[in-house]
Order: C-alpha cells, then sequence, then structure tokens
C-alpha cells in the first residue's frame, strides 16, 4: 500500500483560495484523485497572490502561495455559466464520491447545481461546504476572509504582546483549520455512507473552525465568566510556561507542566522551589512577572545552546525558536517525510511540505510503513482539461445513474 488509504476515491474540487483547497489538498495527500476545477483564464485566486512568484523562462509565472495548497491535483478549466461546461460538470458530479465548494452560501444552487439536485445526480455523493460565518443565521450570507474571521471569532483578541495589541496569527490559520475540519468531515461521511450507502452534506465555516480551537479559553468564559485575552509569549494558566531570554540576547523556550518538572528546574538552577507564593501552579501563575524575573536572572549568564542542553539534561521541556528555513533543515522535520520532492512541468523539480500523516501497517515481523510514497506537482491552470475529458467519455460501468428520468431535468436553475 503505497497509494495511500483513499485510493480509488474520487474528488471534485470546486474551491478557491485556501480553505477548501486545503482540504482537497489532505484528501489528494491520503491518495484520493482530486480534479481541480477553475475559472478558465485565471484559474485559482492564489495563482496571483504574491510575491514570491517563480517565473519559468517560457512560462507563465507560478505563485508559490498557490503551490503551498494544491499537490496531488489535477486541473480543469470550466465556465459554470457556460451550458456545455456545466454539462462536463455534471458527468463529473456523477462519477465522483466528493464535492468540495466554497462558494457563498446559495451560489451553486443558483449554478444549477442545488443539494436536491445533487442528491438526484448521485446518491451517494459526499459534499463538503465550507462558508465565511455558516450557511444559515442572520449573518450566514457574509463573505469570510481570514483576517477578518480571526477577528470576529476572538483569536486575535488572545494573541499578541497584551490586550491593547491583537496580532493575526502567522499562517491564515482559519483557512486552514476550516479545511483540516473539512477534510475529517468528509472522512466521517464517508464512513458513515459504508453503512448507509447513502451520501449527505458536511459544513462548516471559518467562524466554526476558529471557535472549534479555543479550547481552555473558550471554557474559561462558558464556565468561569473569564475573558482570555492576549498576554505575549506565557501561557495564561501554567508557569512557566514560555519564552525566556538569556545571555548574548539569546532566548528559549521551557514547560513546566507539572509541579515535578517545576522542581527540577529549580534544582538545576539552584532556586528555591518550595519559595513562598511559588509552591504550586496556581499561586505562579498568580505572580507570573516574579518567576519570569527570577529564571531570566538565573539565565543571564547562559548562552541559548548550553541553557538548553542543562534543561534537557535536568528533564525539563525545553526549546529553540527555529525560522523558517531552519526547520525545513533540520534532520528530524526530514526523517518525518515534511519535506517532498516533486517534478513540475515548468519549474522542474522542487521541494514542497510533506503530508502530516504517516501510516503503518503492523505485523509480528514489526511495522511496514504504508503512506503514500509518491506526490504530484501542483498543477499548471487546465493541464489535465483534456485527459478528464477523454476518460468522461469512456466507458460509464459503476457511475451511479440519476434516479429521475431525465438528466437534464434536474439542472434548471
Amino acid at each position: 500500500m503505497s497509494a495511500g488509504p483513499l485510493d480509488g476515491v474520487l474528488v471534485v474540487d470546486l474551491t478557491r483560495a485556501l480553505a477548501g483547497p486545503h482540504a482537497g489538498m489532505m484528501l489528494g495527500d491520503l491518495g484520493a484523485r482530486v480534479l481541480k476545477v477553475e475559472n478558465p483564464g485565471s484559474g485559482d485566486d492564489t495563482r496571483g497572490w504574491g510575491p514570491p512568484f517563480m517565473e519559468p523562462e517560457g512560462a507563465a509565472r507560478e505563485s508559490t502561495y498557490f503551490l503551498s495548497t494544491n499537490k496531488n491535483k489535477e486541473s480543469i478549466t470550466l465556465d459554470l455559466k457556460d451550458e456545455a461546461d456545466k454539462a462536463t460538470l455534471t458527468e463529473l458530479l456523477r462519477r465522483a464520491d466528493v464535492l468540495l465548494e466554497n462558494f457563498r452560501p446559495g451560489t451553486l444552487a443558483r449554478l444549477g447545481f442545488g443539494t436536491d439536485v445533487l442528491a438526484e445526480l448521485n446518491p451517494r455523493l459526499v459534499t463538503l461546504a465550507i462558508s465565511g460565518f455558516g450557511h444559515d443565521g442572520p449573518e450566514g450570507g457574509r463573505a469570510g476572509y481570514d483576517q477578518i474571521a480571526q477577528g470576529e471569532a476572538g483569536l486575535m483578541s488572545l494573541t499578541g504582546s497584551g490586550p491593547e495589541d491583537p496580532q493575526r496569527v502567522g499562517v491564515p490559520i482559519g483557512d486552514l483549520l476550516a479545511g483540516m475540519y473539512g477534510a475529517y468531515g468528509v472522512l466521517a461521511a464517508l464512513l458513515e455512507r459504508e453503512k448507509t450507502g447513502r451520501g449527505q452534506v458536511v459544513r462548516t465555516s471559518l467562524l466554526a473552525a476558529v471557535v472549534g480551537v479555543h479550547a481552555f479559553q473558550g471554557t474559561a468564559w462558558t464556565v468561569a465568566g473569564k475573558v482570555g485575552h492576549a498576554q505575549g509569549n506565557h501561557h495564561p494558566s501554567i508557569a512557566p510556561y514560555g519564552l525566556f531570554h538569556c545571555a548574548q540576547g539569546g532566548s528559549v523556550q521551557l514547560s513546566c507542566g507539572s509541579e515535578s518538572l517545576w522542581r527540577k528546574l529549580c534544582a538545576e538552577f539552584d532556586l528555591d522551589a518550595e519559595a513562598d507564593g511559588l509552591v504550586t501552579n496556581a499561586e505562579r501563575v498568580g505572580d507570573r512577572q516574579r518567576v519570569i524575573e527570577l529564571l531570566e536572572t538565573a539565565f543571564a549568564d547562559i548562552d541559548a545552546e548550553t541553557l538548553l542542553a542543562r534543561l534537557s539534561a535536568a528533564g525539563v521541556p525545553a526549546g529553540k525558536v527555529r525560522t523558517i528555513d531552519e526547520v525545513y533543515g533540520w534532520d528530524q522535520t526530514l526523517s518525518q517525510g515534511l519535506l517532498v520532492d516533486v517534478d513540475h512541468p515548468t519549474l522542474g523539480t522542487v521541494q514542497l511540505p510533506g503530508p502530516p500523516l504517516r501510516f503503518f501497517a503492523p505485523s509480528a515481523q514489526g511495522e511496514t510503513e504504508t503512506t503514500r510514497r509518491t506526490h504530484t506537482a501542483p498543477p499548471v491552470l487546465g493541464a489535465d482539461g483534456d485527459a478528464i475529458r477523454a476518460w468522461l467519455a469512456g466507458p460509464t460501468e459503476g457511475v451511479p445513474q440519476p434516479e429521475g428520468d431525465d438528466v437534464e431535468d434536474g439542472h434548471a436553475t
């Protein structure tokens, strides 16, 4: 098994930008065949997002943003307002296991592909619909963009140096989380289809995805009535847990998630773990600044590498803050398959971030890795259109047939 656990699953991806394409890439990384449907001429919005761009001689420029979220896909261009192209999409959907869409709520129905039409066309189809703020409710029709959602869903109020300094997360985390939750929902719906024989619609949003990761900050409010706020690089409920400065302008991160770790830390640096007001985590959280000053004084004459070594020897979890280039050059990153080589038709061999999941088959002889072995580069716009149309023109054996008498009846807008 080197093709991935979703080998044989066909995904039609109508999404653009990031949330939906990320869900599609996750399914492709797991072995699904993902057919990316793009607008003629311009394609996915992210093809124009940059710099940085790669500009191969004699070929169209490629956006590294687009490359980040579209590996393991094929591209076909369709104008969904054109009847011939709508007919092509209809044939794709008859064969598909999964449809991904992130239009504004109601748009797909206006194009002639409402949920009733899709259910008649292919009863086994699983549809993932991603919106900005939900498909219903008083603001269900709002357009969704990641930074707006990060603010509206409370994440920015928890991120930054302090309450007066709200900051976005350094990647479009709302989009990425919506894509991840969406892929998770698709897998659950495919599993249920094995029992019922029918597909269903899975809906999520940027709002739901961000609220879904509020974690302890959510229950701090819903249960205890406490509103969390940004407070920089230190944890609001655990101390010491955060970034600490040391000699030569360096810094380290350390985490004392238990009282035993606090005692180990103090023993290593000749600090009094039983000092008045510092014995319990709750006391240390209540006097966090004192804890920070105590540790940074102890670290003041120790460079970062030496400090990390001492923390490791003492059994205290710690780490450095790596830059992106350092992460991709790190042996541990490489050992986990998090960098893959793909052959791009115009850029040649390029390296892309690899899939975050690995699969292993256990046996009496030990584990055998069954993770997908080979990956394809993000497609050039429309590169696979001819091949996909030729495939559609082939045998239809095994393709779900519509329940009505006339396929075209279901396509009226």
